[in-house]
């Protein structure tokens, strides 16, 4: 008899604190989950889609195509030379860098990017080979 006493005290000690602490309440408490959607990630936009309004994008374009530039060039894939995006990435587009960059074209150039040589191309113009680094230069990632 002095179990079942003890037992009955214990729940109704526990049922009270329950009670106390929010349990027996009847008002209804109403949660709403608000959804978090995330558009989905942009996708990556290609340097030739990035620029392809600009200006010297244009020229620079349309001189290294002209030029033959693109049998060992890509913008963003190596094949035989470096990709632009690559040359963008390593040099700054500066007055010195532009100026280094029109004689590896014009007198040609091993070395910066492993052994396979820089054709050289003598037969171009200093300011259309100028036009193209820019173009190059712009590049960029």
């Amino acid at each position: 008899m002095k179990l079942i006493k003890s037992l009955t005290l214990g729940l109704i000690a526990a049922s009270a604190l329950t009670y106390s602490c929010g349990g027996g309440s009847t008002s209804e408490t109403a949660t709403t989950e608000t959804a978090v959607t995330t558009p989905p990630p942009a996708a990556p936009v290609s340097l030739e889609e990035k620029y392809k309004d600009d200006p010297i994008f244009i020229a620079g374009q349309a001189k290294t195509k002209e030029a033959g530039c693109t049998a060992c060039h890509m913008v963003e894939r190596k094949i035989v030379g470096p990709s632009y995006a690559d040359v963008a990435a390593k040099y700054e587009s500066t007055p010195e860098n532009i100026a280094l960059l029109t004689k590896h074209v014009i007198e040609g150039h091993v070395g910066t990017w492993g052994e396979i040589a820089m054709t050289p191309h003598p037969q171009l113009a200093p300011a259309d080979v100028e036009v193209m680094v820019k173009y190059v230069l712009l590049l960029k990632k």
